[in-house]
C-alpha cells in the first residue's frame, strides 16, 4: 500500500460521511467497509453547535483517518477560509481541495484549484486535491506542492463509474510515483475494482453507499472489490487480444482416420 504524505493506510477505500438515513447506519457502514479515511464536509460542522459537537464525536469513534473537505466552495478566498477553519475544527493538516467552476457538472475549476493549492500548500496544508484527469493540470499541481492526486470518475454523485477510462490509464502511466485517487462518481462495486485494476493506490465514494438500499451491505461489497482489484493489478493480468488463444492444448489429441 502506498502512503499518503508519509501515512500508510490500512484500507484504500475512503468514504465519505454525508446522506446517510441515520448515525447507526453510518457507523455500521464503516465498520462493514473497513475504509480507512473519512471525508467531512467543514460547512456540516459548527464547533459551538451541539449537532455539530456530536456529529464530530462520532466520526472520532469510527477510529479512522479523518479528511476534512472544502464542499461546495467555489473560490480559492472561500476554500482557503474553509481549510483553515478545517484544520483548527479537525486538528490536522489534511485536506481534501475542491473548489466548484461549472454548478452542473460539478467540476472543478482548475484554475481557481491550482491557486488555491499553492496557498494551501505554503501554509503547510497536505492537499489532495479533487481535480479532472488533465495531466497537465495534474504536473501543475505537482510542482504547486500537492504529492497527492484525486482524479474524478465521473461528475460528483452520477454513478456512472470511470467515463475516460484512457485518460485514466495515461496519468496513471505518466505519473507512476505519484498517490491517486479516483474520487466521485463511482456507482458500483466493480467501477471500484476497475479503478484498483488499473493501478490507482485508493477510491473515495460517498453517494454509492450512502443513498445505497442497504448501505452497510454495499459499503462491504466496495470492500471487497477494491481488494479484488488491488490483487487482480498485483497479479500482472494478461493482456488483451484480437484473436482467440485455446487454453487447451492441442499436442495429442485424438483424431479419427
Amino acid at each position: 500500500m502506498r502512503s499518503f504524505y508519509g501515512e500508510t493506510l490500512s484500507s484504500p477505500l475512503m468514504l465519505g460521511t454525508a446522506l446517510y438515513p441515520s448515525p447507526a447506519v453510518l457507523r455500521e457502514a464503516f465498520t462493514r467497509s473497513g475504509a480507512s479515511v473519512a471525508t467531512v464536509s467543514v460547512r456540516r460542522e459548527a464547533g459551538s453547535k451541539a449537532a455539530g459537537a456530536d456529529f464530530w464525536a462520532m466520526v472520532r469513534e469510527l477510529g479512522v483517518r479523518v479528511l476534512p473537505n472544502t464542499a461546495g466552495c467555489h473560490s480559492v478566498r472561500e476554500a482557503v477560509t474553509t481549510a483553515q477553519m478545517a484544520r483548527e475544527l479537525f486538528g490536522t493538516d489534511w485536506i481534501k481541495l475542491e473548489v466548484i467552476g461549472h454548478a452542473d457538472t460539478l467540476q472543478p475549476d482548475p484554475f481557481a484549484l491550482l491557486e488555491a493549492a499553492r496557498i494551501l500548500c505554503a501554509e503547510g496544508f497536505k492537499v489532495f486535491p479533487y481535480t479532472t484527469e488533465d495531466l497537465v493540470l495534474a504536473e501543475r499541481l505537482l510542482k504547486a506542492g500537492c504529492d497527492v492526486l484525486m482524479p474524478w470518475g465521473a461528475p460528483i454523485g452520477t454513478g456512472l463509474g470511470l467515463t475516460n477510462p484512457y485518460g485514466l490509464r495515461t496519468l496513471r502511466a505518466q505519473l507512476p510515483d505519484v498517490p491517486l485517487v479516483v474520487d466521485a462518481g463511482l456507482g458500483l462495486p466493480s467501477h471500484a475494482a476497475q479503478a484498483m485494476e488499473m493501478g490507482f493506490d485508493a477510491v473515495l465514494l460517498n453517494t454509492a453507499v450512502a443513498r445505497a438500499g442497504d448501505p452497510p451491505a454495499m459499503a462491504e461489497a466496495f470492500a471487497l472489490a477494491v481488494k479484488a482489484g488491488r490483487l487482480a493489478h498485483d497479479a500482472d493480468p494478461m493482456d488483451p487480444r484480437d484473436m482467440a488463444s485455446p487454453s487447451t492444448p492441442v499436442i495429442g489429441k485424438a483424431f479419427l482416420a
